[in-house]
């Protein structure tokens, strides 16, 4: 049997204590995470977390540190992800941008509020991390090492 973990980013962007968000259908339930996806070929982490908050929020972003990597199973097929969360900076919007497919809207939430919708969350690690942001959790981006040629 083959096994192909799936490799993912997000990121955690605050402002003024309200963190970025994104409402989206997945299958055919309305769910909250924060901007995430799937890390492409020949991408770093960090582009690729630039690129997926660009395309669910329409915000351009500056990554700032690793939050930190987490692992988890979900889903009927118990498939595993493998998380790398950062800690990002919006430095720009672009209201006329489409949102990714399955996108419903983009807000600022603030932890009570996003503790509210805790039952809708895609996963349980997207609470999670926003806790770990809160805890004042950063790791140094000089601990990925990107080698793609």
């Amino acid at each position: 049997m083959r096994w192909n973990p799936h490799v993912t980013v997000s990121t955690v962007i605050e402002d003024n204590n309200r963190f970025l968000m994104v409402e989206e259908q997945v299958d055919s339930q309305i769910v909250w995470n924060q901007p995430a996806g799937h890390l492409e070929a020949d991408e770093s982490l960090i582009e690729a977390a630039c690129r997926e908050t660009l395309e669910e929020t329409g915000h351009t972003v500056r990554i700032d540190s690793l939050l930190g990597i987490y692992q988890a199973k979900s889903g009927a097929q118990n498939d595993t992800y493998l998380r790398v969360c950062f800690i990002g900076t919006a430095l720009g919007y672009d209201e006329n941008l489409p949102l990714d497919t399955g996108i419903i809207r983009a807000c600022w939430l603030t932890r009570d509020e996003i503790e509210e919708k805790r039952t809708l969350m895609r996963s349980p690690t997207v609470i999670g991390v926003i806790d770990d942001y809160l805890a004042e959790i950063r790791y140094p981006l000089s601990l990925i090492h990107t080698r793609l040629s």
